[in-house]
């Protein structure tokens, strides 16, 4: 006969499958919805379709960066650093303008978008540890310090190195990925024109990301980093190597990133340092605290919020200002509607970006769409104390031991 421990040991695990394949069912739904975007974008002249392929590359990041801030607990805001080296990474290995190139240092075999989209995602991981491991030690307010002088320290390097990265006028014709032949002599090509294709493209890159992320999170690293994550000192007791598990935390969250960014090179096919600002950092961080601190779809919510925004809906909000503020003639308000005839809503994006992180923070602390463990975390201190009243309570089948021992 089966243990009590042991079956719900099983109980719990057939759960967590089912939940699995729930989820699994979901991603594949919205990913299919997704997939018919450039239909619709042709065939109703939305003409979005190239605003899409950057907000998908941003949810590549905010994935990458949950690895680091929400599974592991450890605040990065340095993230936009390992962006910029594997944006330049894949740059130095396939533009014909390369230092490198130019002086035949680099292989044939890498002078294709596809090796370099490899080694930028090694190559990025390699400088996570880097990174990681004069930092263990830190923790909190001194942890996000330290990155923050490291996503500071990368962009100006590019910037100053003028020899190898051609200064602030950055490095163009960076190869894109090679065409795929069909039957019939068709093919799929990624140029500037073919927008949906960089689309499908891009989308099913996100999908393989979430699929690998998820994994992780499940595997014995993936608690590793929760235990971590919940005491450090506490973990340690239990026998996890603090020190490794963070390492693996810092490099896989920055291969991610530098797979983002060698991505994003093969698209715009030119990068430069002005394109990696700090401000990229708080972006991704604000997706990630937006969405739900910990879990990936709430994270992918929020960059697909914020990044719809910020590209899309900004532009397309400031027509009707506009509209309204011609049609404000009213002598009092006057002042108004030129202001309003005139604002462009794309200047105020970072100011609507912190008031909408102060009301999360008010309303919602564990994001539009928290993990199941970060909402027990957060949930109110009066739930808690009902609880542990009720352990003192007397249950009525030992109310006559407790009598017995009274007298």
């Amino acid at each position: 006969m089966a243990s009590p421990y042991a079956t719900r040991a099983e109980q719990y695990f057939e759960d967590r499958k089912r939940e699995d394949r729930q989820r699994l069912l979901k991603v594949l739904v919205g990913a299919l919805v997704l997939a018919i975007y450039p239909i619709l974008d042709q065939a109703l002249d939305w003409n979005q379709l190239g605003q899409w392929i950057p907000i998908f590359v941003f949810v590549i990041l905010a994935m990458g960066l949950n690895i680091v801030v929400g599974y592991a607990g450890l605040l990065d805001l340095g993230y936009v650093a390992f962006f910029v080296i594997g944006a330049y990474g894949n740059a130095f290995l396939t533009s014909p303008n390369s230092w490198f190139v130019q002086r035949g240092w680099i292989p044939e075999a890498l002078q294709s978008f596809w090796p370099a989209m490899a080694v930028s995602w090694v190559l990025a991981a390699v400088f996570g540890v880097i990174l990681g491991a004069p930092t263990l030690r830190l923790r909190g307010d001194y942890l996000a310090i330290v990155t923050l002088g490291f996503g500071e320290i990368v962009p100006d390097f590019f910037t100053n190195a003028s020899t190898v990265t051609n200064g602030p006028q950055g490095i163009g014709q960076i190869a894109k990925p090679p065409s795929i032949p069909l039957l019939g002599g068709r093919e799929i090509a990624f140029n500037t024109v073919n927008q949906a294709n960089w689309f499908w493209l891009v989308l099913a890159i996100g999908i393989l990301s979430i699929f690998m992320i998820t994994r992780l999170y499940d595997s014995r690293l993936g608690r590793s980093w929760q235990a971590i994550r919940e005491d450090e000192i506490a973990a340690a007791s239990m026998g996890i190597n603090t020190v490794s598990t963070k390492l693996w935390a810092f490099a896989l969250g920055a291969s991610f990133s530098g797979f983002a960014g060698s991505l994003y090179a093969g698209y715009v096919r030119v990068v430069y340092p002005d394109q990696f600002q700090f401000s990229v950092s708080i972006i991704i961080l604000a997706m990630v605290i937006l969405g739900g601190i910990g879990n990936i779809y709430g994270v992918i919510a929020g960059s697909l919020i914020i990044g719809s925004f910020d590209r899309i809906l900004a532009t397309e909000l400031t027509r009707p200002l506009n509209w309204a503020g011609e049609r404000i003639t009213w002598a009092p308000l006057q002042w108004l509607g030129d202001w309003m005839a005139t604002h462009n809503l794309n200047s105020d994006r970072f100011l609507i970006f912190g008031l909408a992180l102060v009301l999360i923070m008010l309303l919602r602390p564990g994001g539009l769409f928290p993990s199941s463990r970060r909402a027990a975390e957060l949930r109110r201190d009066d739930d808690d104390d009902d609880e542990n009243d009720n352990l003192y309570e007397v249950r009525e089948e030992d109310a006559p031991l407790a009598r017995g021992s009274a007298t």
